[in-house]
């Protein structure tokens, strides 16, 4: 999966967990520590998955299909995947991704009902079935969460953000039952508390990779 010295995490879980600000200050551990540290994000991450953002995140909740949406997301996977992320892991990079697969399983495969085989078969064509070495879930109450998006967001959601409660109910619970049936992979991190606190839990839960 990685190349000597390289290693891929990502950072999963729904609206206002704090994937965005946790994965900077992973990456500036991580480089304090003395390793190169990709950061990186999806949709994008690469020139050609950055177009296709906008795309996906633009627009009226009902701009596409599921099913359509699924595509989209593979394909720019596919371009970060061969562009950024196998380049970077390769030479012994670490990548620090806000989002990857497990991000459109639980949106596109749980959420929006297309199941989770549909979107590994698209992943395993797009992207080879590349898997991070560790995927760390932000768990935060969904309502401290929801007010948090609230705060950052000012009204102004994306496409994803603006969907009602049920939604990403169904997200959040999706995303559980994947760490849960991979323990390996997966690590539940408490998502409350001040923010270095958190930090300080990440970096306890990829000790283990590298």
């Amino acid at each position: 999966m990685s190349g000597p010295g390289g290693r891929f995490i990502s950072l999963e879980g729904g609206e206002g967990v704090g994937k965005s600000t946790q994965a900077r200050a992973l990456a500036a551990a991580l480089r304090a520590a003395g390793r190169e540290v990709i950061e990186t994000r999806e949709p994008g991450g690469s020139p050609g998955a950055e177009a296709i953002r906008k795309l996906l995140l633009e627009g009226a909740g009902d701009r596409w299909a599921a099913e359509a949406e699924a595509l989209l997301f593979a394909a720019a996977r596919a371009d970060h995947v061969a562009r950024t992320i196998r380049p970077a892991v390769a030479r012994g990079a670490w990548v620090i991704c806000d989002r990857f697969l497990d991000s459109s399983i639980a949106y596109q495969g749980g959420a929006d009902g297309l199941g989770d085989e549909a979107i590994r078969a698209l992943h395993a064509v797009g992207s080879k079935g590349l898997l991070p070495d560790r995927t760390l879930l932000l768990a935060l109450p969904e309502a401290e969460a929801m007010a948090r998006e609230a705060a950052r967001d000012a009204g102004k959601s994306d496409r994803f953000g603006a969907r009602d409660a049920d939604y990403h109910t169904a997200v959040g619970r999706t995303f559980r039952r994947l760490a849960e049936a991979d323990p390996a992979r997966w690590r539940i991190v408490d998502a409350t508390g001040p923010a270095e606190t958190v930090t300080a839990r990440l970096l306890d839960a990829i000790e283990d990779v590298g």
